[in-house]
């Protein structure tokens, strides 16, 4: 077994685990309108290849170097 392989059984195993004792935060809501047609814009735009500003642009912008 690699180093790459335990790594990802250990990720996998400690992810599970969270899961089973904390359970999903979010299982139950519902999902408003506005954000739901607003992650389907996302999804359609970063499909057609378009990107947002990068992180370094914004981090410039707000002034926080």
């Amino acid at each position: 077994m690699t180093k790459h392989e335990l790594k990802e059984i250990i990720e996998s195993t400690v992810e599970q685990k969270l899961l089973e004792l904390l359970g999903d935060p979010d299982e139950g809501l519902v999902l408003k309108k506005t954000v739901k047609d607003r992650l389907l814009r996302q999804r359609k735009t970063v499909a057609s290849g378009q990107r947002g500003e990068s992180l370094a642009t914004i981090v410039k912008r707000l002034g926080l170097n």
